[in-house]
Parts: C-alpha cells; structure tokens; sequence
C-alpha cells in the first residue's frame, strides 16, 4: 500500500504554528496486519470528525508490517483530546502487545509547510 494522499480536514490559517506528530508503529507479526487495517478505517473514521486536525496521512508497508502516521493539529489539547478518545484509546489497547518498539516525535509547523513532508518527517524520527 503506497502512502495515502494527504487529508485536509481544516485548512492551516498563517501566522499560527501548529502541532505535527509523526509516530512509527511497527507490528510484530503478520498475523496482526489484517487488524491493523480494520482498526486504521476506524481511527480514519473518527479522523474525520476531531475538532483541530488540520490533516494527515499514513504510510502503510504491510509486507514489512511498519506503519507511519503524520498528523498535523491545531494545537497539543487538539491531539491529546483525539489520542483519548473512543476509538483510538481502545485501539491502541488492543493493538500494544502486537507492537514493536513505537517511535514518535512532535515539532512546531508553520502553515506553509503543510502538507508535510514524509521524507523531512521521517529523518526527524530517525535522530531521535
């Protein structure tokens, strides 16, 4: 599965720095991929409707089972708020004994540098 086109839910205002996050979710076996997707379409469904998203975009390697996610909100509430919310606080449950070692790292974004970019976005998780 190539990466998915990025998904504009409100579209970034000048001036204000918003919040992005980059997070690597790999699975330790293949036997969880297929419930990885089943949950990415529900974390996707609820995407859609959380106040301060701005956008997003997954980058999903099945084969490999390595998973990225790249989101960008309004502010950190904005994430926090998403993060422990139903589905996505049950998912990540159910998910964590099927995950490898995570990664995530969150920076300060400028209007003009969304969409992000994957490549940028990933060189800042890998020198962590």
């Amino acid at each position: 599965m190539p990466v998915t086109p990025w998904k504009t839910c409100e579209p970034p205002l000048p001036g204000p720095s918003y919040f992005a996050l980059i997070s690597y979710l790999p699975l330790k076996h293949f036997r969880a991929v297929p419930r990885f997707f089943r949950f990415t379409y529900e974390i996707m469904s609820q995407l859609r409707t959380s106040p301060g998203l701005i956008g997003y975009s997954l980058d999903a390697r099945p084969f490999a089972r390595k998973f990225w996610t790249l989101s960008v909100w309004r502010d950190q509430k904005a994430l926090m708020d998403f993060v422990g919310a139903i589905p996505h606080g049950r998912i990540m449950q159910a998910l964590a004994p099927h995950l490898g070692k995570t990664q995530f790292a969150q920076w300060a974004v400028k209007s003009h540098e969304v969409p992000l970019d994957w490549r940028s976005a990933k060189a800042r998780l890998a020198s962590r």
